[in-house]
């Protein structure tokens, strides 16, 4: 636990960015459960949804 704590402090950008990706995602999924869409094309949609998390990370930390 004291190591997860340490990461945290160290690198919050990153920390926020893979809690934001794992809501994006999980959101991604439970909507999209009844589309029916491919495996290759909801791999592309969840690789773009952890691409933007990383992007709305990056802007919100602007100074």
């Amino acid at each position: 636990m004291t190591s997860v704590i340490g990461f945290v402090k160290r690198h919050p950008r990153i920390t926020a960015w893979i809690v934001l990706a794992i809501g994006m995602v999980a959101m991604l999924v439970y909507s999209a459960k009844d589309v029916g869409l491919l495996p290759t094309q909801m791999a592309a949609l969840v690789g773009a949804t952890i691409v933007l998390a990383g992007l709305c990370v990056w802007i919100i930390n602007w100074e």
